[in-house]
């Protein structure tokens, strides 16, 4: 039985694995294809290191051409809404054995639908294949256990995948700098629904290409909404300033913090700017509940009146509050009021900074329908690339 396939309890959700464990195993059926004449239903693959376990993955097809030995495996994202899911991943084995050295060598490139990296700042080489180190010692590994004692040549592998240009069109390889396809990811091999560690890794590789770039200010948006009404409001905000930090207050600025960001803006709804305002590390909703009896005593502080504190102590959702409150007065006061208690919260997450004094944090709100209900200053200098690019940018 596959880890994919094992039984979970009632109300989980199914693991599946990442495009690198495809890889690998699609590459490890070609190898024993070419040295065996065999096909396999299914492979068993290392855990990239230094995780410890293996995999058993379903083989789509093994085919034989003049040059090599051709393998695929369908990604499988489990109940993760996974882009890649479902995608073709395959890999091309070539066998020399004639090769006059230590060996055996096994050497990984990107073919067909795999990105190629073309700005600093990733764990993969500017002009390299966007195969991830982890998945590349995986795929590796996968190859070496099976080649035989006698064998002290090359094993030549390509990863390939033949739609992997139409679906990177659905994910944010273009802002990293990754053209051409997908990336080959998956530091754990495994698929683990709405995984948090996977979110958290993106805002971090995402910061890491803003920073390569130079710039020193960022931009985090709660999801695409937000980020779609700040790049309307903000059109000077380079596309690689802005990253989709979600719910992860604490983790994005931090991580922006320890890279040196002096700026950092944040745009969000009601919602996520009371649960800021409350300083959740996390503003997920099982994680954060807003706290109506808090909000309608900053609304007092803020000037409403008895009714209205009233009105906002029994509304459902923040939106529903700030509306109690009004779009002057004291409705303003309190929006202001969040903003400042929510960029506390959020200098107290950032820390000092590494070049001190600390991160200046700014806001933009926007209320459900779109209209501004705040917005600090934000000059276009502050975006402007203020450092050469980073000296060890994308090298390994």
């Amino acid at each position: 039985m596959s880890r994919r396939d094992a039984p979970l309890k009632e109300g989980h959700l199914r693991e599946g694995f990442t495009t690198g464990s495809a890889a690998a195993a699609a590459a490890r059926a070609a190898t024993l294809f070419a040295l065996t004449g065999e096909t396999l239903q299914a492979v068993d693959i290392p855990l990239p290191p230094p995780h410890e376990g293996r995999l058993n993955i379903p083989v789509a097809s093994v085919i034989n051409d003049d040059l090599g030995v051709r393998a695929a495996v369908v990604k499988d994202g489990g109940d993760d809404p996974d882009a890649t899911h479902g995608a073709l991943i395959e890999a091309h084995v070539t066998l020399d054995p004639a090769f006059s050295g230590v060996g055996p060598h096994v050497l990984i490139g990107g073919g067909r639908g795999v990105g190629r990296v073309t700005l600093p700042g990733l764990s993969v080489a500017v002009g390299s294949a966007a195969i991830n180190p982890g998945p590349e010692a995986q795929i590796r590994q996968s190859v070496l256990e099976v080649l035989p004692d006698y064998f002290k040549g090359i094993a030549l592998v390509v990863i390939e995948v033949p739609e992997g240009e139409a679906i990177a069109r659905h994910t944010l390889n273009q802002r990293l700098g990754i053209r051409g396809g997908i990336s080959i990811l998956g530091t754990g091999g495994i698929v683990r629904p709405y995984s948090h560690e996977a979110w958290a890794a993106c805002i971090d590789s995402g910061l890491d290409v803003a920073r390569a770039a130079g710039h020193r200010a960022v931009a985090l948006t709660t999801g695409r909404r937000s980020e779609r009404l700040l790049q309307e409001r903000l059109p000077h905000v380079p596309d690689v300033c802005l990253i989709q930090a979600a719910d992860f207050f604490a983790h994005a600025l931090r991580a922006a913090s320890a890279r040196g960001f002096t700026d950092v803006v944040w745009a969000v709804f009601p919602g996520k700017l009371v649960k800021q305002a409350q300083g959740f590390a996390s503003t997920h909703a099982r994680k954060a509940e807003l706290d109506f009896a808090l909000l309608s005593d900053w609304a007092r502080q803020a000037g409403a009146d008895a009714g209205t504190v009233a009105a906002v102590a029994q509304a459902n959702t923040a939106a529903q509050a700030l509306a109690a409150a009004g779009e002057g007065g004291a409705g303003l006061r309190l929006v202001e009021l969040l903003v400042e208690r929510a960029r506390a919260a959020a200098q107290g997450f950032a820390g000092p900074g590494v070049n001190g004094p600390g991160v200046n944090v700014r806001y933009v709100v926007f209320d459900l329908a779109g209209n501004r209900l705040f917005a600090d200053p934000l000059p276009e200098s502050v975006f402007a690339p203020a450092d050469p690019l980073h000296p060890g940018a994308g090298s390994r």
